[in-house]
């Protein structure tokens, strides 16, 4: 008999469940204590899962560090492990000089028809967070700005350091594009 994969503490779920303990913590714990308890759980959940991408990655690119990637081989690389995993689909853009944004078509956390008021992909953010952490080597932060539970077309994640998504932030509360910043 074969023995099963290590995975490093990763485990899966169903969407529906994480579907339902965003819903329950927004619930129960308010929106703002709710994104934050998610993007935690995320954030802590990254970890694991960069572990076991590391096992994953030489499977699939001959590669051992990560570091070692082409940048045009990341979308592939990145969708490819995830999609795997049942998460679905990602492409990876560069925005700007500091910049990447993560668009998500298909991604599980994303409830459509939930009609959100503002993107809600906390546990992601947190995750990818965590994960583009360990794969950089320096502080990474991630925001949400489009997502599919608020009926937008797709989930869009920005990428950057903790500096950058500041200033994102700022100037989209003053009415700005998010473009901008990262052009400058």
């Amino acid at each position: 008999m074969a023995t099963a994969p290590q995975l490093n503490g990763v485990i899966s779920i169903g969407a529906r469940a994480l579907h339902t303990t965003r819903r329950t913590l927004m619930h129960d714990l308010g929106e703002d204590a709710g994104q934050a308890r998610l993007q935690e759980i995320g954030y802590a959940g990254g970890e694991e899962l960069y572990r076991r991408f590391l096992e994953w990655l030489p499977g699939f690119t001959g590669i051992s560090n990560p570091r070692d990637l082409d940048a045009a081989a990341l979308t592939e690389v990145l969708s490819t492990f995830f999609h795997s995993l049942g998460w679905g689909t990602l492409t990876v853009e560069r925005l700007g000089k500091t910049g990447l944004a993560i668009s998500l078509g298909d991604w599980a956390e994303a409830e459509p028809g939930a009609d959100t008021a503002y993107p809600s992909c906390f546990f992601s953010a947190g995750l990818f967070s965590s994960f583009l952490t360990s794969l950089a080597g320096d502080a990474i932060a991630v925001m949400e700005v489009e997502c599919r539970t608020a009926g937008d077309e797709r989930c869009r994640l920005l990428v950057g350091s903790p500096e950058i998504l500041e200033a994102v932030y700022q100037a989209m509360s003053e009415g700005q594009s998010y473009e901008a910043v990262f052009e400058a």
